[in-house]
């Protein structure tokens, strides 16, 4: 992900199962927390990964938010959803 980092988090928060490490904060420019990515309790059979725009960071954004297979798969589809604000939509 181009400018945006993923931070672990230290304790357990709603969605996630208690205690789960694979609970992340994105960070975006100026540190700020722009989103969410995580291992969803309830999710889409195959798809355990949820990635979600933080309130305020979803507006003129077709998607904000989404399943997908791996984390790494869910960073990719934040970040697409995050450029596609910063530069524009794609035509």
């Amino acid at each position: 992900m181009t400018d945006l980092l993923l931070r672990q988090v230290a304790e357990s928060r709603p969605g996630c199962e208690e205690g789960s490490p694979d609970d992340y904060d994105v960070i975006g420019p100026g540190g700020l927390i722009i989103g969410r990515i995580f291992k969803a309790i309830t999710s889409p059979p195959g798809t355990p990964w949820m990635w979600t725009l933080a309130y305020g960071q979803d507006e003129d954004r077709s998607t904000t938010h989404g399943y997908e297979a791996t984390r790494e798969a869910a960073t990719q589809a934040f970040a697409r959803s995050w450029q596609e604000k910063k530069e524009g939509p794609l035509a």
